[in-house]
């Protein structure tokens, strides 16, 4: 049995959606295949190397072996993992309850992987365990993101997903857009109005991305890594 501790409070960002009466809580994963597990399989050589993972207290060494350590409890002790979830996330919906708020969760805080298809040893994905329950997270995935805007059968009515834009990603980036989706884009000091004609929200006000609008880029400040961003990964801050 997995005695790790799978879900965590997150970042400030995360924090600040309580103000909005929302505790999110998710799992760092060891991203770009630290743990020698695949867990961000559309990553670009850019956000690779602006990943998020090392920034704030994901510097320090418990920090990245923790993550590694759930990354490799995923993979090979799976049914025990989505177990263990279940019950964690149980138990923050009650918490949260007990507060007169809502628990809202982020499976990928630092991966990418396609939690729609992962199912228990009851043959049940995480979605339909909680289909009260409100899930987000980011992908880089394109057939992910369709799946979501055109609310195909085949996936979860409760996951929010929000599209990556990369270096090498921008056609399938104003492709989503131009679908209804939203896109997420870091940019350096300054968040434009506008990129490639659509309208930037501020994205670093608070994690909640399901409370979006439609058909908007969600506009993110440079952080950690990202400073030293030379790939395109980062864009200039400047209205496109």
């Amino acid at each position: 049995m997995i005695k790790t501790t799978l879900l965590t409070s997150g970042n400030q960002k995360i924090l600040k959606g309580e103000k909005l009466g929302y505790i999110t809580k998710g799992i760092h994963l060891a991203p770009a295949n630290l743990s020698g597990y695949e867990t961000c399989r559309w990553r670009s050589k850019g956000c690779t190397m602006s990943c998020l993972n090392t920034a704030g207290r994901g510097q320090m060494n418990t920090i990245q072996d923790s993550r590694i350590a759930k990354t490799k409890l995923f993979f090979e002790q799976k049914s025990d993992f989505l177990l263990k979830l279940a019950k964690e996330i149980s138990s923050s919906i009650k918490s949260a309850i007990k507060k007169d708020m809502q628990a809202v969760f982020r499976l990928n805080l630092t991966s990418d992987l396609m939690w729609e298809n992962e199912k228990d040893a009851e043959g049940l994905t995480i979605f339909e365990r909680f289909k009260d329950t409100t899930f987000y997270d980011y992908t880089k995935s394109f057939s992910r993101m369709a799946k979501f805007i055109n609310q195909a059968e085949d996936f979860p009515s409760n996951y929010h997903l929000t599209f990556s834009r990369s270096e090498s990603n921008d056609k399938v980036a104003e492709m989503v857009l131009a679908m209804g989706g939203n896109v997420a884009v870091v940019f350096r000091n300054q968040l434009p109005k506008t990129w490639k004609g659509f309208e930037v929200v501020n994205g670093d006000e608070t994690d909640l991305r399901f409370l979006d609008k439609k058909g908007v880029v969600v506009g993110l400040i440079e952080k950690g890594r990202a400073k030293k961003d030379e790939t395109g990964f980062v864009q200039e801050g400047v209205n496109s």
